[in-house]
């Protein structure tokens, strides 16, 4: 678990021995950023409009 939460996201599964990889749409529903210095999830900042 989250501290953010759960959600629900769509899943593909693959072969045997394949890489598992976490996309942007799945980061993006649970509200979290890949720092790409520190390699890091973060929680995503949210803008107002």
């Amino acid at each position: 678990k989250l501290p953010q939460g759960e959600g629900h996201t769509p899943v593909i599964l693959g072969e045997p021995g394949d890489e598992p990889l976490l996309g942007v749409v799945t980061l993006e529903i649970l509200g979290l950023t890949l720092n790409p210095f520190t390699r890091q999830l973060q929680p995503m900042r949210m803008l107002l409009a």
